[in-house]
C-alpha cells in the first residue's frame, strides 16, 4: 500500500483534513436547515441524526461504600497483604464496620438524603481554601538540644535500590 502526501500551503493549513471527515454532516449544496433534523427526519441514505441534547442536572448523589471486617485463612491474608485485594467465597457473612460516602467521606446517617459535598465543592477534604488557612508551624527544638546534621540518603538510582530505599520489603 502506498500513500501520496501533498505539500500543505500556508493559507489552507490543516483545516482541509477535518473537512473531509465531517462532510457528511452538512454539505455545501444542502440548506442550513439540515442541522435541525430529528431522528425521525433523517435521510434513509445518510447517517441518523441524533436528537438535540437536553441539559441534564449533574449527578450529585453519594457513592456508598462499606468498611468491612472479614475473617480469612492465613493463606488468603498473605495474598491480601501482598496484592491489596482478595476474593471472598460465596455466601460468606461480612461484618460492616462503617457505611460512608466514597466522595465526601461522611457517614451514611449524617448525609443521607443530601447532595454529596465532594461533587459540589471538594475544599472540605483539603482543609479549606489554601490561601486563607494557616501555614504549618515548624517545630521549635528544646533549648538544650543540638542539631546534628545526618548523612545524605540516596533515594534514586541503583544505590537506592541496593540500599533498600526504593524496593518493596520481602
Amino acid at each position: 500500500m502506498t500513500t501520496a502526501i501533498a505539500p500543505l500551503s500556508s493559507e489552507t493549513g490543516r483545516s482541509h483534513l477535518q473537512e473531509s471527515l465531517f462532510s457528511w454532516l452538512t454539505s455545501e449544496t444542502e440548506p442550513a436547515a439540515a442541522e435541525t433534523k430529528t431522528l425521525g427526519d433523517s435521510d434513509p441514505d445518510g447517517p441518523p441524526v441524533a436528537p438535540p441534547a437536553e441539559e441534564t442536572k449533574p449527578d450529585l448523589s453519594h457513592v456508598w461504600v462499606v468498611a468491612a471486617e472479614i475473617e480469612v485463612a492465613p493463606k488468603i491474608a498473605k495474598v491480601a497483604d501482598y496484592r491489596g485485594s482478595f476474593k471472598a467465597t460465596g455466601g460468606q457473612r461480612i461484618d460492616a464496620l462503617e457505611v460512608y460516602c466514597k466522595g465526601c467521606r461522611r457517614p451514611y446517617d449524617e448525609v443521607t438524603g443530601k447532595d454529596c459535598a465532594a461533587k459540589i465543592d471538594n475544599r472540605h477534604l483539603i482543609g479549606g481554601d489554601p490561601s486563607v488557612r494557616a501555614k504549618r508551624k515548624i517545630p521549635v527544638p528544646p533549648r538544650n538540644a543540638r542539631v546534628i546534621p545526618g548523612g545524605h540518603i540516596q533515594r534514586r538510582g541503583i544505590e537506592a535500590y541496593v540500599g533498600g530505599v526504593s524496593r518493596p520489603p520481602r
